[in-house]
């Protein structure tokens, strides 16, 4: 005490600051497991951003944190809203994206606000009235930190959450700190880069379908393109995971979406999601989503299931008839590009057996980026072909994705 007492006022803030910050780090290792040097882990286990609190702590300490979180921003068996309750961090609010907070709601089903029945919390819907957060939703706020499992693919709409966020934060003068986790589908680059006039909220960058980065490397991409309205940048930081590069194979601890609910189906995500712009099932309401394909009119095949109401499901496409189609469960799901054989052997069934293959609406160019891929598969056009169509605008792509990579991709 008469060491502390011989330092000015703001001396003894600033100590007082790192013991308290050191307490709330020994607090924090006690809730997860113990890794003697992180970087250089024994077991070479992968160490996802979130699990290193040492690395963010003296950023949330003595702040009111916001979380963009759901049922994936895990750490040691634990959800991060507990840990850090629980080392003593005033979290203040929680931000959900799609599906909801814990992750059951159907895609694309509209959420409202609420409470976390377990900690009180107040949680803002990010997929409800509004997809950006307002000033009022943002006002006490000191610091944002998102930590949601990405799969690596265009269309799946927590890279348009992160978006707004980052948009928000910047126009409010609010920190972003990204916990990164690492994708499994991050070892390939594929797919037509959107065009501008297709933005929406399932595509809102010029990026392929496949980009080939974590959600911190895009994040930081976001950033540095001056993607964000106006060109704002946002105050970031991302936290990487350790032990890792994009060669690795990666299966999920826990799913991400209702409908992804194993590495099978986030294999095939990239390639079988161009089903939702037309009229056949990708097994919604099954219990392998994005593991089969079918329609009731596709005759000539064998493999049959029929979609019934279920948790992240509850109106799935034809439901409760019959679909004949493909069994993709025997199929390896890790691929090095997409594969378009699926959609080009289905457009030409439909026409075998007289069906409709696209929706009436643009939900297809949508998901495509690009009406460019519907146009060459109602031509005709082979699998090559379509290929050729996007690679001018893959490779100026992965020019530009190579100045915002953190992590290696030597195998």
């Amino acid at each position: 005490m008469y060491i502390i007492t011989q330092f000015s006022n703001f001396d003894k803030m600033l100590l007082m600051r790192y013991i308290l910050s050191a307490l709330l780090l020994l607090a924090c290792k006690s809730e997860l497991p113990q890794v003697t040097n992180p970087d250089k882990n024994d077991d070479g286990r992968i160490i996802v951003g979130a699990e290193s609190v040492e690395d963010y702590i003296e950023d949330i300490a003595f702040k009111n944190v916001a979380m963009v979180v759901n049922q994936s921003s895990h750490v040691s068996k634990k959800h991060l809203v507990d840990v850090l309750l629980s080392m003593g961090v005033t979290v203040s609010k929680i931000f959900a994206p799609e599906h909801g907070f814990r992750g059951k709601a159907d895609a694309g089903e509209k959420i409202n606000d609420g409470k976390d029945s377990k900690t009180g919390l107040d949680i803002i819907s990010l997929y409800g009235k509004k997809k950006k957060p307002s000033a009022q939703d943002l006002k006490g706020v000191d610091i944002i930190l998102f930590d949601i499992q990405d799969v690596g693919v265009r269309f799946y709409t927590y890279l348009s959450t992160l978006h707004y966020i980052m948009e928000a934060a910047a126009e409010n003068n609010i920190k972003v700190i990204v916990l990164d986790r690492p994708n499994p589908n991050a070892h390939y680059v594929d797919g037509p880069v959107l065009e501008p006039s297709f933005s929406s909220y399932v595509g809102l960058h010029p990026v392929p379908v496949v980009y080939g980065m974590t959600i911190g490397e895009y994040a930081q991409m976001i950033n540095g393109e001056k993607w964000l309205k106006d060109g704002v940048k946002c105050d970031l930081k991302v936290i990487p995971c350790k032990n890792y590069n994009h060669n690795m194979s990666y299966v999920l601890p826990i799913k991400p979406s209702p409908n992804l609910p194993n590495a099978m189906a986030v294999g095939h995500y990239p390639s079988l999601c161009f089903f939702e712009g037309t009229t056949l099932s990708v097994g919604r309401g099954t219990a392998f989503p994005f593991q089969a394909i079918g329609h009731p009119q596709a005759m000539d095949v064998t493999f049959k299931f029929e979609p019934k109401p279920t948790e992240g499901a509850k109106h799935p496409k034809h439901q409760f008839e019959t679909c004949y189609g493909l069994d993709l469960r025997n199929k390896l799901p890790r691929k090095d590009k997409l594969d378009l054989t699926y959609l080009l052997y289905f457009y030409d069934m439909s026409k075998e057996f007289d069906f409709e293959f696209f929706n009436k609406d643009v939900f297809f160019d949508l998901l495509a980026g690009t009406d460019k891929l519907k146009k060459m598969i109602l031509a005709g056009k082979s699998e090559s072909e379509i290929r050729e169509s996007w690679q001018a605008g893959l490779d100026h792509f992965k020019s530009v994705r190579d100045k915002y990579l953190i992590y290696s991709e030597e195998m």
